[in-house]
């Protein structure tokens, strides 16, 4: 049976051959109709070439074990692989948005629509069929960097779509102005799209916490061990394919080390159950140091976590 990282790296496969026959159709495209909203679609596939190729690279760089070098592994790779694709993202919106508004005047207007349309409709059909396969794959191994380029096809959905839109209005209605409009858009998106995804790869460079939802599960997880006295101190991360969990617990204090380790271990299984993929450092502490006044415990934050939970 194959495992976690062989249904990732096909599905990230699928995507570069995918992007592969995209980008040579969208050219032959582009080059026959002269249509500014499919040099920014073409554009658009030639950024999903080179993202699915570093999610190739990122998906086998993250399996990687920890090493003497790397103890908490290499997913952070990955961040840094985005930020690269957000400068190549940035600087084709850039040339995209020029050539649309420079193409407002003195532009031959774009011609075989039907060329075209039937490209983008055919893109349309592949980007959908790997999306589906992408899916079945993420829910199979949870892999947050086949997730992510799942999420850049999907809008390349609406960008072949917009396509259609500006080719009929603007060679087939002859509302002239709409390709090099849509061009524009496409720009912005691109736009919208870069500053997303540095904004996704700097949390996880600077190790953001747990969205909320998360974190108030994990503590309601933890809170709820019958032999748990408290926790304090708990923080999360996330790092490429992987998440890191680390917390202070309390134990009663007459309990042997042997018992509060199985008590450990216990909680452990409960969030490896719960957050798979998830690497657990947790410290022990006597239950005589459990002190109302010491700012560290966070009885209001477990309470409110199991409530919310």
């Amino acid at each position: 049976m194959s495992g976690p990282v062989p249904l990732a790296t096909r599905a990230a496969l699928a995507s570069v051959a995918t992007a592969c026959f995209l980008l040579a159709l969208k050219g032959y495209a582009a080059w026959s109709t002269g249509s500014v909203a499919m040099l920014g679609s073409l554009a658009d596939t030639a950024l999903d070439l080179v993202a699915s190729c570093v999610t190739l690279y990122g998906v086998h760089l993250a399996t990687i074990p920890a090493d003497h070098d790397h103890r908490y592994g290499h997913g952070k790779a990955e961040a840094l692989a985005a930020l690269f694709q957000v400068a190549l993202i940035s600087v084709s919106a850039v040339g995209i948005a020029w050539e649309a508004i420079g193409a407002f005047s003195a532009r031959a207007p774009a011609q075989n629509a039907g060329t075209g349309i039937g490209v983008s409709i055919a893109a349309i059909v592949v980007t959908l069929a790997l999306v589906a396969y992408q899916r079945r794959i993420i829910a199979a191994t949870g892999s947050v960097a086949v997730g992510a380029d799942s999420v850049h096809y999907q809008s390349d959905l609406l960008l072949n779509g917009s396509v259609i839109v500006a080719l009929v209005l603007d060679q087939l209605l002859h509302v002239r102005g709409a390709d090099p409009v849509f061009g524009v858009l496409i720009a912005l998106w691109l736009a919208w799209g870069a500053l997303h995804s540095a904004g996704t790869a700097i949390d996880l460079l600077m190790d953001k916490e747990w969205p909320v939802a998360e974190r108030d599960r994990l503590i309601a997880l933890i809170a709820d061990h019958p032999d748990l006295r408290g926790l304090h101190d708990i923080r999360t991360r996330r790092s490429g394919t992987r998440d890191f969990v680390q917390f202070h617990m309390y134990v009663a204090p007459e309990m042997t080390v042997a018992d509060a380790h199985e008590v450990m271990d216990s909680v452990e299984d409960r969030i490896k159950a719960a957050f798979p993929n998830t690497e657990i450092l947790i410290h022990l502490d006597p239950g005589w140091l459990l002190d109302a006044a010491n700012p560290l415990i966070e009885p209001d934050v477990i309470a409110e976590a199991k409530a919310r939970g």
